[in-house]
């Protein structure tokens, strides 16, 4: 009898690449424009993973939705800016990420997916930037569905992949991946080093400290 198709999917940001340095200064740069307070670094990390819209209405609660919408466009302008003077270097690959992604994709029944609050603009660029344009099968981003937790890019990526849900696993850093991931019924595997405290990660199956851990960690999932 053949093995089940399994279905990995990675958060992107805190996940697979560190893109913290482009994503403060990005939204600083967003804040400063319509001379508003910046919100501190923390508060700025806490947000990543939601959708743009979502994530602005939570650091700029306080102000209208037209401006929060200037700031939305605002941060755009300044993370494309900077990803195009910086290129890949903009948001660098964790270490072990590109070993591990290509140690998962030799194995036949294993497909990779994505799962990001990124745009889609965001996402090929990043994809593109690293050469990684052949490992994942599914892309779901913030364009085409509710921010997270909402199950939506799970189901889709199930739905293009036709895995099912207890073949299916989800790989991130924050909160928002983990609820996610239970309210699409999936296992979350968490990771320590990302921009959440670990403390959010509850309801992660279990939670790895280096990139090389995964496969052991999946494994353990699925047997």
């Amino acid at each position: 009898m053949s093995a089940p198709l399994r279905l990995v999917l990675f958060d992107v940001d805190g996940t697979l690449v560190d893109s913290q340095g482009s994503i403060v200064a990005a939204m600083t740069a967003s804040f400063q424009a319509l001379s508003l307070p910046v919100p501190d670094r923390q508060a700025i990390l806490s947000i990543v993973g939601l959708s743009l819209p979502t994530a602005m209405a939570q650091l700029a609660s306080d102000q209208s939705n037209s401006v929060q919408h200037s700031l939305v466009e605002g941060y755009k302008q300044a993370y494309h800016a900077n990803r195009l003077k910086m290129g890949a270097a903009s948001s660098p690959l964790y270490p072990g990420a590109r070993d591990v992604i290509e140690e998962l994709h030799a194995v036949p029944e294993v497909l990779l997916g994505v799962a990001t609050g990124k745009s889609q603009r965001g996402l090929d660029a990043l994809i593109e930037a690293h050469a990684l344009e052949r490992y994942f099968v599914t892309r779901q981003v913030a364009d085409h569905h509710p921010s997270k937790p909402h199950p939506s890019m799970i189901d889709t990526a199930r739905s293009e992949t036709g895995v099912e849900a207890s073949d299916t696993v989800m790989i991130g850093d924050t909160r928002f991946d983990m609820d996610m991931a239970q309210a699409a019924g999936v296992a979350g595997i968490g990771v320590s080093w990302g921009y959440h405290d670990r403390s959010a990660l509850n309801g992660a199956a279990c939670i790895i400290e280096t990139f090389d851990q995964l496969p052991r960690a999946l494994d353990h999932i699925w047997t």
